[in-house]
């Protein structure tokens, strides 16, 4: 498995990660980070999600071990339409690293995905946007 980039490690270590929360990365991309995270996590579990079916088939290619042993899956959605599953608890945390509904760049697709990611976690969960040295925490707007 490829090195984490320095960018990423960054980022990874800035996480308020402990071994039970439940994470949810927004943008997954290929998963190196989410690998990273899952790699931290021991009862807890981190769902990478990514508009691009592409990038999820990566993901899962990659991730392979972590999705095996419990710790990660993946799924394709975009933020602005992800929605919990039957049965799925919510999260405690969640980070988008480049992400143009998260970042700024989409405003409207903004709002939209903060409503998606505040019925998704829980009261008190935490979100982490790249835009920071090296991330930036936003609100979640829970009602």
């Amino acid at each position: 498995m490829p090195a984490l980039s320095p960018r990423l490690a960054a980022i990874v270590d800035a996480l308020p990660l402990e071994p039970h929360l439940r994470v949810l990365e927004i943008g997954c991309g290929p998963g190196a980070a989410a690998r990273a995270v899952a790699a931290r996590l021991t009862t807890g579990h981190i769902l990478a999600v990514d508009r691009s079916a592409t990038a999820i088939a990566q993901a899962t290619t990659a991730c392979a071990a972590e999705i095996a042993a419990g710790r990660m899956s993946v799924r394709q959605a975009a933020a602005e339409d992800f929605v919990l599953q039957p049965g799925e608890d919510p999260y405690d945390l969640v980070f988008a690293i480049r992400v143009g509904a998260l970042d700024g760049r989409h405003p409207e697709a903004g709002r939209q995905a903060l409503a998606r990611i505040a019925a998704a976690t829980r009261p008190g969960a935490r979100l982490f946007v790249d835009g920071g040295d090296p991330l930036r925490e936003a609100v979640i707007p829970h009602s």
